[in-house]
């Protein structure tokens, strides 16, 4: 069995499949290692066991702003409430919803990994879709902007993202993040999958909104309205008692990590699986499905088990007239712009680091451009559908926890969401308290970037703390990027200035010793990856012992990750000599390796004036630091 599945993983890296997303011993120079064919696909299984409750919940929380649906006057009072026909309505477009969100997060999800070569996910976005629902649109169409006037904002906002992408804005963002701020923001979106994890709407209930604090213990069995603010609470006596949040921490918690310790593959699947299947029996206390008029409708939903609900009420429902709504038009499309740009930003950046598909020298990811466009589309098609802004999904993490590292992985998911277009009503019905523990389990997993951050540097650490501090607390991503950002610019730029001071003062310039430091060590101007380097390196070695080459010449460098034992580690341009060079000498091809300091021609081309305003300083005191400069026409008689 295990040598079917490997010769299976060989046989499809090796074919134009793995090439296209560069599977491990598929042969192209920036293959993945660990990526294989099974263990993409149930990666991307369990990304979308992770985020199936996004169709349920978007559909809900969407379905609330009334979509399409008009109150009559004489109903608004009470905004509908008692309205049956306006119900029946809202139901319909709950029905629409559902087809919706997995439509689009099918087509989206499955381009992104097509494309992008990404392990990430796309859908409506929580928190997205409750601006948009409960703040533009309101509560049964009590809000800001009528709900087809609040689609084409977004309709337009998707458009104006791709323009931002095709200038390379969206990019230059991501480079632009502070090297801090980015590790800090996938320990926030750990803490802040947590919280989401531990909460009512889409975990096991552990916490919930408190009177006297902010949040407090519940697992209830029920909440009751506060006497006095209205809203839901868990009484002291009720607290720890509901059966569903246990069997989400046992079944769905520790039974997962039990599983993950012992490197059973797909646990989080098996997690989620059970405590579903645990769920659906009307007849116990566990059951998704109460004795109420809604758990009926859901229930009676669930055992159609294969349907197919055409989308009828929220399909290119925009309006275009917004000479009514100009300025509330406005601030919604400009709210969905910045929350959008950095939601994403953050969020794909985090998934690309926890996938290790970042490059450490350019800070950048492959496919990046691409996937800022695919997501940029998604929105627009996505408004098209009927929903709120799709953006990246954080519980992309899961997938990549059980393996995942190329688009393979959001293909699978995609095709997922596909199947669960027809199969909504099961789909649907996968509880919160089955997926809430595996968010936390996540969640955890991504907190691990913490240990990166320079936290005896205050310049770094405090901005770091309140971006990983704030995103959980506001449930945004966005406001914790941006309070990290001002904190940063604020403080982290200082250390300059301290140097000068103590430069400027007489006495402490003579008590203390100013020494040059560097993050690390790399060279800007270096473009070349490491990967295709070392490559075409072995690829001429080879040629010349095929055809017989006398003698080779290379000039090399010293291996920096080796002769430091690992503290120097992204210095890829002498790493990546060092290696062909050990190439070299096992192949026995006749070499001399040539060692220079500076290539005479490289050093005269870096001198050359560019601006007035620019200067190039050659730090290198000549009377103590010899470098050998070697001139290739000169020095070797050619």
């Amino acid at each position: 069995m295990f040598d079917w599945i490997h010769h299976t993983n060989l046989w499809v890296a090796r074919s134009p499949v793995g090439r296209w997303f560069h599977l491990e011993n598929s042969g192209h120079p920036c293959e993945r290692k660990g990526s294989s064919f099974f263990t993409e696909i149930r990666a991307g299984v369990a990304t979308f066991f992770a985020m199936a409750y996004i169709i349920s919940v978007n559909a809900t929380i969407t379905s609330d702003s009334g979509g399409s649906c008009i109150c009559p006057p004489e109903s608004q009072a009470d905004l509908c409430n008692s309205d049956n026909a306006y119900l029946l309505c809202v139901q319909e477009v709950n029905r629409d919803m559902v087809t919706a969100t997995a439509a689009i997060a099918a087509l989206a999800t499955f381009f992104m990994g097509l494309l992008a070569n990404l392990p990430v996910a796309l859908a409506p976005g929580m928190g997205l879709n409750a601006y948009f629902a409960y703040t533009v649109v309101g509560y049964h169409g009590s809000g800001m902007i009528p709900y087809r006037v609040a689609l084409t904002a977004v309709f337009v906002e998707g458009f104006v993202f791709l323009g931002l992408t095709l200038l390379g804005i969206r990019q230059w963002l991501a480079r632009a993040l502070p090297a801090s701020i980015k590790l800090a923001t996938g320990t926030g979106i750990g803490l802040y999958l947590t919280l989401i994890g531990l909460s009512y709407s889409a975990g096991i209930g552990l916490v919930t909104g408190g009177g006297e604090t902010p949040l407090e213990l519940a697992g209830c069995t029920s909440r009751i309205p506060d006497p006095t603010t209205g809203l839901l609470v868990c009484p002291n006596s009720a607290k720890m008692r509901s059966p569903t949040m246990w069997i989400g921490i046992f079944c769905g918690g520790v039974l997962t990590v039990f599983l993950m310790m012992y490197r059973v593959k797909g646990a989080i699947i098996f997690g989620i699986l059970l405590v579903s299947i645990i769920s659906w029996p009307r007849s116990t206390s566990l059951t998704y499905f109460p004795p109420t008029e809604l758990g009926d409708s859901m229930f009676n939903f669930f055992k159609k088990v294969v349907t197919f609900h055409p989308i009828t009420h929220t399909l290119a429902a925009q309006d275009w007239d917004i000479s009514g709504h100009g300025g509330q038009f406005g601030l919604a499309f400009i709210t969905f712009l910045y929350v959008d740009i950095l939601d994403t930003t953050g969020t794909l950046y985090s998934m690309a680091r926890f996938a290790g598909t970042i490059d450490e020298r350019t800070q950048d990811f492959e496919g990046s451009a691409l996937a800022y466009m695919i997501d940029a589309m998604s929105i627009s098609i996505g408004s098209l559908f009927g929903t709120p802004p799709v953006t990246a999904f954080i519980e992309s993490g899961a997938g990549i926890s059980e393996g995942g590292k190329t688009g393979l992985t959001s293909c699978v998911t995609g095709l997922c969401f596909f199947v669960a277009i027809f199969f909504a009503p099961i789909f649907a019905s996968i509880p919160p308290w089955a997926t809430g523990c595996t968010l936390v389990i996540v969640g955890g997993l991504m907190c691990r970037a913490a240990a990166d951050i320079n936290w005896r540097y205050h310049g770094d650490a405090i901005p770091a703390f309140l971006t990983i501090a704030i995103m959980p607390f506001t449930y945004s991503i966005a406001y914790g990027l941006i309070a990290g950002i001002l904190i940063f610019r604020a403080t982290g730029n200082q250390g300059g200035s301290v140097i000068q001071a103590i430069l400027a003062d007489p006495v402490l310039s003579k008590e203390y010793k100013i020494r040059g430091i560097t993050r690390d060590v790399t060279n800007f101007w270096e473009t070349t990856n490491k990967a295709i380097e070392v490559n075409q390196g072995k690829a001429v070695t080879d040629i010349c012992k095929e055809t017989g080459v006398q003698h080779l010449i290379f000039s090399s460098l010293r291996g920096l990750t080796e002769l430091t034992g690992g503290r120097l580690t992204n210095v890829a341009y002498f790493d990546s000599k060092a290696e062909i060079e050990s190439y070299i000498r096992q192949s026995g091809v006749p070499a001399t390796f040539v060692l220079a300091g500076f290539f005479m021609t490289n050093f005269l081309e870096a001198l050359k004036k560019r601006r007035d305003v620019v200067t190039l300083e050659w730090p290198v005191d000549p009377d103590k630091a010899k470098v050998p400069v070697l001139d290739v026409n000169e020095d070797t008689d050619n």
